[in-house]
């Protein structure tokens, strides 16, 4: 579970972030929505663990910057960062190493042919198109088998049979119990997935409502957002 209360961030005089608070389960999909500028980035940066804050943030019940926490903990970027001169596999080998995991090579394996990308599996990260990039990246953050996941606008940049595949993912990891939670522009491309709605604006939280709850509303969620987030 993410429990996430009273997080605030300031920038010098700059309020990013204003009392937010959320929780998601364990077998719950969350979706972070928000115009540029709503908080989303910094909020995401304080629950990995990037940033200092005030308030609490806990994983799995413990403190978002335990060692405990970042041991149940996934967290897909925006922008995947891999280094230049470690091929594909050698990406997962390091994150199985650094989180002390055995027994990892089969499952990565695994990993690397689902996301189609087994066969550049000695390439290193400098050859990667921005694609194939995101697609180690969530494989790197899947071979952790984390309880709480974050996907950081996870579609982009990923072909057609890749998304059709990270959805199961995401409904693999709500069967299995995970929180998962995905920051996103584009709300059609979750449209089908998520279970509660979080919507952002000026660093607060102004709607968050599961689907059950919406489908009793007269407006549809993309309907919601525009609501919440003009003026």
């Amino acid at each position: 579970m993410l429990k996430v209360t009273n997080l605030t961030k300031e920038y010098d005089s700059t309020l990013a972030v204003n009392n937010v608070g959320f929780e998601v389960m364990g077998g719950e999909i969350a979706i972070l929505l928000g115009p540029n500028g709503a908080g989303k980035s910094t909020t995401i940066k304080c629950i990995t663990g990037l940033l200092k804050y005030h308030g609490s943030i806990q994983i799995c019940g413990f403190d978002n910057k335990s060692l405990m926490a970042k041991k149940n903990f996934g967290y897909v970027p925006e922008t995947p960062a891999l280094y230049d001169m470690l091929t594909v596999y050698e990406h997962l080998e390091f994150i199985a190493h650094a989180y002390g995991i055995s027994d990892y090579k089969e499952y990565a394996e695994k990993l690397l042919e689902r996301f189609e990308i087994l066969d550049k599996k000695n390439k290193l990260g400098k050859e990667l198109s921005k694609g194939m990039q995101q697609k180690v990246s969530i494989c790197c953050a899947l071979l952790l088998r984390p309880k709480v996941i974050f996907f950081d606008e996870p579609m982009v940049g990923l072909d057609p049979k890749a998304i059709k595949e990270l959805k199961e993912v995401f409904q693999e990891l709500k069967n299995d119990g995970c929180s998962v939670i995905i920051s996103t522009h584009i709300i059609d491309s979750v449209s089908e997935i998520w279970d509660k709605a979080l919507i952002m604006k000026k660093g607060q939280i102004l709607f968050s409502k599961s689907r059950e709850e919406i489908e009793h509303e007269s407006e549809t969620l993309e309907e919601i957002f525009f609501r919440v987030t003009e003026d």
